[in-house]
């Protein structure tokens, strides 16, 4: 059974930071691409970054980019969002996602974890 929890959420004041966790497990997702989705209400859901267990290569969304960073640590099969410079737009439910398409959505999804950027 593949699980995909997060974990990090949270209220912060604007341009404070948050670092959010997915640890994932179940199979192996060595040739996957792990990304971050989020969505915030009345919206759709959008990319905000993704990286490769192999290689490393990673996406970052125009409107993160800069801010936001994403890494993985192979060892513990967690990948982390770096969130720095956090604005009032950024507050969303943030998902975790596995796929085999960098910058793509797949069809493994975590519950989600809200984060709330207060002006």
């Amino acid at each position: 059974q593949v699980q995909l929890v997060e974990s990090g959420g949270g209220l912060v004041q604007a341009g404070g930071s948050l670092r959010l966790s997915c640890a994932a497990s179940g199979r192996t997702f060595s040739s996957y691409a792990m990304g971050w989705f989020r969505q915030a209400p009345g919206k759709e859901r959008e990319f905000v970054a993704a990286i490769r267990w192999s290689g490393g290569s990673t996406a970052h969304a125009d409107s993160v980019k800069g801010r936001f960073t994403i890494s993985r640590d192979n060892a513990k099969n967690t990948v982390y969002l770096q969130m720095n410079s956090l604005k009032p737009e950024d507050t969303a439910v943030y998902y975790c996602n596995a796929s085999p398409t960098l910058g793509y959505a797949g069809i493994y999804w975590g519950q989600g974890t809200q984060v709330t950027v207060s002006a």
